[in-house]
């Protein structure tokens, strides 16, 4: 028997169990992630089992009926991703004392901004890689809500996301814009209709797909006063609603342009129902910017400023 860690103390057994423990977690199961930690299945169950005799906690189900987190597992997973990331903080912390651009740069895109013109943010990219050759680059691509969460607690140094609800813990960098259209999909009663006779009762009378958080998406819904019977996360979910030809949805010009030009969707053009999105880049305020973030930070100043 394994004799259970003190209470408040955490040695180099508990940080590499805990590490274990939390891509197990990540993977889904013991056997996912086997490719992950590149040990075998017993392995990782034995140390799995080490963890709940040293913490005294029974941490996750498994078995048959598949893996699953218990109230305390998730509780410990929770703490052990804190843990894990702030110990990471720290290390890119003591790197950037020591002048080098090394370290693990972690950034947060919302979706479907590659094909905007105004989005510079591969050369951006191509900037940062020319100043610090060495340093990792992971890019998350998520929701508004996921992705602003994760630069507040720290899991991601950088991201780019539409201007909405500003928060005082983050500061802000106007990046680029884009407009975003209402559209009617082929199958939809709107598609062959004349648009010009619209009225809005006849149009709030459609169902609308629209997302289900607070953004720039949620204040049009609103103001148009636009009847949402489907709510999604992205903006691929929203057109693959308008494509069934049973929702209208709002999208980027740019990325409704290849639908469009294929006929499989159409703009709907009165009455006129559109809005404008401003991009920025956002990163924590506190504490303040290690340096590869403040380094990216530039890039992407420098690629959007004309």
């Amino acid at each position: 028997m394994v004799k259970k860690a003190l209470l408040g103390q955490v040695a180099d057994t508990e940080i590499r169990l805990l590490r274990i423990f939390k891509a197990v977690v990540e993977c889904g199961g013991l056997s996912a992630a086997e490719l992950e930690l590149n040990i075998g299945r017993s392995t990782v169950s034995r140390h799995v089992k080490e963890l709940e005799e040293r913490l005294g906690l029974v941490l996750c189900r498994r078995g048959r009926a598949g893996f699953a987190l218990t109230p305390d597992g998730q509780r410990v997973y929770d703490g052990a991703a804190q843990l894990l990331d702030a110990m990471e903080a720290f290390r890119s912390g003591v790197r950037d004392m020591h002048a080098g651009l090394v370290g693990t740069l972690s950034i947060g895109l919302f979706d479907k901004t590659v094909t905007n013109p105004g989005a510079h943010i591969g050369e951006a990219i191509r900037h940062f890689r020319r100043r610090a050759p060495e340093a990792l680059i992971d890019v998350t691509v998520g929701t508004l809500s996921d992705i602003e969460s994760r630069v507040m607690d720290g899991r991601l140094h950088v991201a780019v996301v539409p201007d909405h609800r500003r928060s005082d813990s983050l500061d802000y960098e106007h990046l680029f814009g884009e407009t975003m259209h209402l559209y009617c999909g082929r199958l939809h009663p709107l598609f062959e209709a004349g648009h010009k006779d619209l009225s809005w009762d006849e149009l709030q009378d459609y169902d609308y797909a629209g997302l289900a958080f607070h953004s720039p998406n949620m204040e049009a819904t609103h103001r148009f006063r636009l009847r949402r019977t489907a709510t999604v996360s992205d903006q691929e979910a929203v057109a693959s609603l308008i494509l069934s030809g049973c929702y209208l949805g709002f999208l980027p010009d740019h990325y409704a342009a290849s639908f469009v030009a294929g006929g499989l969707i159409r703009k709907v053009e009165s009455p006129p129902c559109s809005y404008e999105v401003q991009f920025v880049a956002i990163s924590r305020r506190s504490p303040t910017p290690a340096r590869l973030t403040a380094t990216f930070m530039e890039a992407l100043r420098l690629s959007h400023q004309a």
